[in-house]
């Protein structure tokens, strides 16, 4: 086994703009698409990530086509198409249940703002279920034909979302690291949200009011036994602005 660095680095990044970001509707497990300033967004991340010195031995995305294109479009602007990509579902955003698709500001209208807060931040608080016969539901969908059915959510909470992706994590990502693979990683809001809450020591309240922009990526750092040490932003629109050398 390689020896990692003395840090290591593990880029993060939430998808760019997708068209029911634009909308203001609840996603979750939905699978709209990007939309072209979610493209650009993209690729405004790779270009700064291939401005600072990034490369990649492999890459993860969710299953949904908004992580997925993310990816795709910084490997392309950085030149690295050529890399082993995977997909896997616990990298999918929460899933919220009978609110997706819906527009955020009618939930508010119908049920009241602090409850679509609970609903959206909360780490226990649960969305409405949707029932096994909705197309919603991922049992209905062949996407996720390969996993147990008794895996796959009617709804989630936040700490359902950090259930998974820690599993994700230990299973999938730490003997990556820890063989010294440079890796990035595409996912979701909710998703990263739970991640650094398991990696680090963010607390409940902490978590509940954390914002990860879209299209923005996180740096996390890791010491020689890939344990994890801090992480910051990377800003792709700071380092696209800086003024170049002569």
């Amino acid at each position: 086994m390689k020896t990692i660095p003395e840090r290591a680095e593990v880029v993060l990044i939430r998808h760019a703009q997708s068209e029911y970001n634009r909308d203001g509707r609840f996603t979750g497990w939905s699978d709209p698409p990007l939309t072209n300033a979610g493209v650009q967004e993209a690729r405004d991340a790779g270009l700064a990530l291939a401005s600072s010195g990034y490369r990649f031995d492999s890459a993860y995305s969710s299953k949904l086509q908004r992580a997925g294109q993310t990816m795709e479009q910084i490997l392309q602007v950085m030149d690295t198409t050529d890399i082993p990509r995977h997909t896997d579902w616990r990298l999918n955003e929460r899933h919220y249940g009978a609110l997706q698709g819906n527009l955020r500001a009618e939930a508010i209208a119908l049920v009241g703002e602090p409850q679509v807060w609970r609903w959206r931040r909360g780490f226990q608080d649960m969305p409405p279920a949707v029932s096994s016969a909705d197309p919603r539901h991922p049992i209905n969908q062949p996407t996720y034909n390969h996993v147990p059915r008794d895996q796959l959510p009617a709804a989630e909470n936040l700490a359902d979302t950090r259930a998974r992706v820690a599993a994700f994590w230990e299973q999938e990502i730490k003997t990556r690291i820890a063989s010294g693979e440079r890796l990035l990683i595409a996912s979701h809001g909710n998703t990263l949200r739970a991640l650094l809450m398991y990696l680090g020591d963010m607390d409940v309240a902490t978590v509940e009011s954390f914002e990860i922009p879209t299209g923005t990526p996180i740096i996390y750092r890791f010491d020689e036994h890939a344990t994890p040490m801090s992480w910051s932003y990377l800003d792709p629109q700071q380092i696209l602005r800086a003024p170049t050398a002569a």
